[in-house]
């Protein structure tokens, strides 16, 4: 039982809780001190923590009255049709914790029905709208397509759009209009006779006499009216009154009577806008002058607008008045001056200058407005007294002058005017070398924290032949602006070089790059940022500071084989033998162990026809590399290339005893076969597949040795045994496939390809052999099937999409060419086969610009440069067929199916790029419609 207050007592009134539920967790006197304490009748039964708890302190159930229904209120006013009278049947009972809690777990449980049904509802409401849109579109939705298409109309296309007409008629426009009917001729007829003209010729019809009166009139023999007569008649009266307005002196006409009307065609409006608008914006300048007319912008924004709409008068009536309103503005005078006539301008500019004595843009605009040379010396000398400072005016008033007097004049503008650098310079250039130190003197002395004098002093130093002082000038230049708190910018002072360079001064733009170069730049930096400024350099064509900066790297990093190399290219690219000799020399002397460095040296030798300079150049690099593969090799193909073939056999041979790499092995193989010793070079092949069995080409080259023989069943075990040694080898699967094929063994050819992609999945050369395979065979539909398989591996191979291209009816090749370059848009294969496609459709300049793109996306594509060669020189000009080999010469390709079966083919194994270009192009076929493209 909870205590109670014994204060309580004392109050004899009845408390409002007294009989209420006490609070959860209300323990009596806590404020005191006092502690709660629990019974086991207080706990009860045991229950689970989620049960809802008993109410022990519920107020006791009031009774009810049993006059309770017959309180009820029976007025109309508190029926409802659903409930009847009283509102709910339910509202006498008890709604207790119980259904609170009920009430709020289904209300969760109807949320959360909610939002599962959420996504399914907005889909469903977003596809009904959908539909609703495609039924009834905005007009905006049914026009986007042309808007679209409007982006591509041509500024002459919107000109030519006619202007909207009225398309209402006449009444409907204008309906107050008078009406208008016209007389009828008769009328006319009667009336013409008040007129006395007795200048008409009598043959016009108008001298006869209406019958029954003493007026001329108008009758033709039959009594009824001439039409044509009238039209005559009219004519005349024309060419009267253009005689009476013609000038009598001289004899000259002051009316064309000819062409007086059509001559109004040459009153071309110059305002072609709506009026309405000329109109609105007239008042709304208007207010704008009168609000504020001490604003210069609305009384020139007037005046033009008066300009454009052709009222040139009253422009300068308001640019006037805007020069009375506003005579500080410079741009008010500017504009008069400009709307003005010439003699005009003068007057309105001697004015701005009477108001405005220092502005040198007025000044500049009346020495514009003098035609002879003098005058304008004389304006702009009179403005230099009024403004002696202004450095724009200095220039403008020396440009004007011949050497003598431009220097006098200089002279006295650097006085007048000692920070501007561009006069000090200026001066410089004028005088002699003694006075240009001097003068440069002077002008680092006013201009201490300008680096453009000490460059410009440093170019003196050097067209003088003092190169000694160049880089000292650079040096202290630095110096002085870094104390003079100067912020160095390299990059800026990177510029500067370039334009040294670009202007003749060399010496110059080496010196700033040496002293500049490493500046701010991190030490474990300094060798990426130097390689890129160099390409940099390289790239906007100033090789003098590109060649400074790979100098520069050298000597910081000497033993660096990369920047050698990095040199070593760029001098081959952008200088000449000696040059890239030279590097050479000295890079092999720090880097001996690089064989990059001694073969470019020694092919640089044999380009230059110094055959035993090489091979002095390969002996030291023998020396430096005894056993190098690379350089063995090159001193093989030096002799060979010079047909010392015995020398060659034995540099092979030594290099088989000191060096047997499968190479060395291999290029004598080759060396034997290329010289016809085919039994030589099978033992040689025998003795490196012992050692290199491994080495796919060795098996290679003993099948294709077989072959030539015809003996094409000894060929194939060696394939066959080749396959089971390197089965990643591709090359050897498809020489068996074709060697089966040649054999007429199409199944087992199938059955090598099929087995090669087993060993080797997802690999798109496998499987374009076997499509290829199934159309020579006759098998279209297969090798359709076979494209489908191998795209849904292979989904972004070039060369299965150029076939698949190909394997469409004509109809349907432009579209899948479109689903080829989504798929592989910068692949050589697919914008070659686009190439042959608009070749096949006549369309020769579409054809010529995917070659171009060919052979940009990859240079290295033989075909692509084969077939563009046999196309020009089928369809082009000879320049242009001399051009595509030019530029595949300087390509130097490689690869491409074609092009590299024909370079290894023993018979072409000495022929160059320009040989195996022309071969090359002659065996692929021409693209036809209905011809199977391989």
């Amino acid at each position: 039982m909870s205590a109670i207050h014994p204060g309580a007592l004392l109050n004899k009134t009845k408390k409002n809780f007294i009989g209420m539920p006490a609070p959860l967790g209300y323990v009596a006197g806590v404020g005191r001190g006092a502690t709660g304490f629990t019974t086991r009748s207080d706990i009860g039964p045991a229950r689970d923590a989620n049960d809802v708890s008993d109410d022990r302190h519920a107020p006791p159930n009031k009774r009810k009255k049993k006059d309770d229904d017959d309180d009820e209120d029976l007025n109309d006013a508190n029926y409802d049709e659903f409930n009847g009278y009283g509102g709910s049947l339910c509202s006498k009972d008890p709604y207790d914790k119980d259904d609170e809690e009920a009430d709020a777990i289904y209300d969760e449980i109807d949320k959360r029905m909610d939002e599962k049904r959420k996504e399914y509802r907005e889909m469903r409401l977003k596809a009904e709208l959908e539909n609703y849109r495609q039924e009834r579109p905005k007009i905006q939705q049914m026009f986007s397509d042309l808007k679209r298409e409007l982006a591509q109309v041509s500024e002459g296309e919107w000109s030519t759009i006619p202007e909207v007409g009225d398309a209402r008629n006449r009444k409907q426009r204008n309906p107050r209009a008078e009406r208008f009917t016209p007389l009828p001729d008769s009328v006319l007829s009667h009336n013409l006779g008040g007129e006395n003209v007795t200048a008409i010729n009598p043959s016009s019809g108008l001298a006869s006499m209406m019958p029954g009166t003493n007026t001329p009139g108008m009758v033709t023999p039959s009594g009824d009216l001439d039409l044509r007569k009238i039209g005559q008649a009219r004519n005349t009266l024309m060419d009267m009154r253009l005689n009476q307005v013609s000038d009598a002196v001289g004899g000259q006409t002051v009316v064309d009577p000819k062409g007086y009307l059509t001559d109004l065609q040459s009153m071309i409006p110059q305002y072609g806008g709506d009026i309405n608008d000329v109109k609105k914006a007239r008042l709304l300048l208007k207010s704008v002058r009168e609000t504020n007319p001490n604003h210069s912008p609305g009384w020139i924004a007037s005046a033009r607008l008066e300009e454009v709409t052709g009222k040139l008068q009253s422009a300068r009536n308001l640019i006037m008045k805007g020069c009375e309103m506003c005579p500080k503005s410079e741009d008010v005078w500017l504009e008069a001056a400009r709307l003005q006539t010439p003699e005009m301008a003068k007057s309105v500019i001697a004015q701005a200058v009477q108001t405005l004595p220092y502005s040198p843009r007025i000044w500049i605009k009346g020495a514009d407005l003098e035609t002879e040379l003098k005058a304008k010396k004389r304006v702009y000398r009179k403005a230099l007294e009024q403004i002696p400072n202004s450095e724009l005016l200095w220039k403008l008033a020396v440009e004007l002058e011949e050497e003598e007097d431009a220097k006098i004049l200089l002279s006295r503008a650097v006085e007048c005017c000692p920070t501007s650098v561009d006069l000090w310079l200026a001066l410089a250039r004028l005088e002699t070398y003694e006075n240009s130190r001097k003068v440069l003197n002077k002008a680092r002395e006013n201009n201490p924290k300008d680096r453009l004098i000490w460059i410009t002093a440093a170019k003196l130093e050097e067209a003088n032949n003092n190169n000694s002082l160049v880089n000292k000038i650079i040096e202290r230049a630095i110096a002085t602006l870094q104390a003079n708190m100067v912020d160095i910018n390299r990059d800026q002072w990177i510029k500067d070089a370039m334009e040294a360079e670009h202007s003749g001064a060399v010496v110059t733009c080496q010196a700033i790059i040496k002293n500049i170069i490493g500046y701010g730049v991190e030490e474990e930096d300094r060798k990426h940022t130097w390689m890129e400024d160099a390409e940099s350099c390289a790239n906007q064509g100033a090789f003098e500071c590109a060649r400074a900066i790979y100098g520069h790297a050298l000597t910081v990093f000497p033993k660096k084989k990369s920047v050698w190399l990095a040199a070593a290219h760029f001098e081959r690219t952008h200088g000449t033998r000696e040059s890239l000799e030279t590097l050479l020399q000295q890079a092999v002397t720090h880097c001996p162990q690089e064989e990059t460095l001694w073969l470019m040296g020694a092919k640089s030798k044999w380009l230059a026809k110094d055959v035993p300079a090489a091979r002095s150049i390969l002996a030291l690099a023998f020396k430096a590399n005894p056993n190098s593969e690379e350089i063995w090799l090159a001193a093989v193909k030096l002799e060979s290339e010079n047909d010392e073939f015995e020398r060659s056999i034995r540099l092979l041979s030594k290099a088989r005893s000191q060096a047997p790499t499968p190479k060395v092995m291999m290029k004598s193989a080759h060396l034997e076969w290329a010289l016809g010793n085919l039994e030589a070079a099978k033992r040689l092949l025998d003795d490196g597949l012992e050692k290199f069995k491994d080495f796919d080409k060795l098996w290679m080259m003993k099948g294709q040795i077989l072959e030539q023989q015809k003996q094409y069943d000894a060929a194939s075990e060696v394939y066959r045994e080749a396959v089971k040694t390197c089965h990643h080898s591709i090359p050897l699967w498809k020489l068996l496939a074709q060697l089966e094929e040649k054999m007429g063994k199409i199944v087992t050819a199938r059955a090598t390809l099929e087995k090669g992609r087993v060993r080797n999945p997802r690999n798109d050369q496998l499987w374009l052999a076997s499509i290829r395979l199934e159309l020579k065979a006759g098998n279209k539909d297969v090798s359709k099937s076979l494209m489908a398989r191998a795209l849904q591996e292979n989904s972004t191979s070039g060369i299965l999409w150029a076939q698949a291209i190909f394997l469409e009816d004509p109809p349907q090749r432009k579209s899948r060419s479109v689903d080829a370059l989504k798929r592989c848009q910068d692949d050589a294969h697919v914008v070659l086969s686009v190439a042959k496609m608009f070749w096949m459709d006549g369309k020769k300049n579409k054809a010529r610009e995917w070659f171009n793109k060919t052979v940009k996306i990859d240079p290295d594509f033989g075909d692509a440069w084969a077939l563009y060669f046999k196309m020009e020189s089928m369809f082009g000009t000879e320049d242009q067929k001399n051009e595509v080999e030019k530029r595949c010469i300087a390509a130097d390709p490689r690869h491409g199916e074609h092009w590299q079966e024909t370079a290894k083919s023993i018979y072409n194994w000495r022929k160059k790029t320009p040989e195996i270009l022309r071969i090359v192009a002659e065996r692929l076929p021409i693209p036809v419609m209905n011809r199977e493209v391989y």
